[in-house]
């Protein structure tokens, strides 16, 4: 489908080759990453290593979403981001409903193993986002692949916090903790990923504006 506002006549740059092949990398180390972590995160009962896993399997399908559509009209990349915007925000709404779930079970998580994997995932995520820092400007398309990588970040950061905190307390709440606010960014992200796309869609449907008719000599 043709896209009929201004914005299609504009260079479409998710069609460079550098955005594209930094993609791949990061939908590579994600779905890598994603193995590791769910495998750790169930073996060490941790609920934030669990979240955290989910949140690089999310980022796989982003990924994978945004290679497809690359190079589509502006209407439907932005489809494809507002589609993961809901996902994001209903990842995280879901991992705000399994941690409250923890807490009433009352598992101790194993804190050697969120550490090591949670410092593995953070070197792993801090070394897209620097991959993709160049595109967090772009179309809400770009940006959302941006959004994800950073807040994975941050999101890791919190891991490794939360393994000492259980260390130190001999508690699983620093756990439940950083879980409910991995969901917390995600539902968020979720929230600016799908602002931006709707707002492209509105222009994108936008009527132009009509030309000025000239006035002749003599009217």
């Amino acid at each position: 489908m043709a896209c009929t506002s201004c914005a299609s006549a504009k260079p479409d740059p998710s069609n460079d080759p550098r955005w594209r092949r930094a993609v791949w990398i990061a939908l590579i180390i994600n779905a890598i990453m994603f193995g590791v972590e769910i495998f750790a995160g169930v073996t060490a009962h941790s609920a934030a290593l669990k979240a955290d896993a989910l949140d690089f399997l999310g980022d796989s399908a982003n990924y994978a979403i945004s290679l497809g559509v690359a190079g589509m009209a502006l209407t439907w990349r932005a489809r494809a981001a507002m589609l993961k915007g809901a996902t994001l925000f209903a990842l995280g709404a879901w991992v705000i409903g399994s941690t409250g779930y923890a807490a009433f079970a009352g598992t101790l998580p194993q804190a050697e193993t969120m550490g090591i994997i949670g410092g593995l995932a953070l070197a792993a995520n801090v070394a897209v986002a620097f991959i993709l820092y160049r595109f967090r400007s772009g179309e809400a398309n770009m940006r959302s692949v941006w959004i994800c990588s950073r807040n994975d970040a941050i999101g890791n950061v919190a891991v490794v916090a939360a393994a000492f905190g259980v260390f130190g307390t001999g508690s699983g709440w620093p756990d439940l903790i950083v879980a409910a606010i991995l969901a917390t960014l995600g539902i968020s992200g979720g929230i600016q990923i799908m602002r931006q796309a709707g707002a492209e869609l509105r222009s994108a449907y936008l009527p132009r504006t009509a030309p000025a008719q000239p006035i002749l000599q003599g009217e």
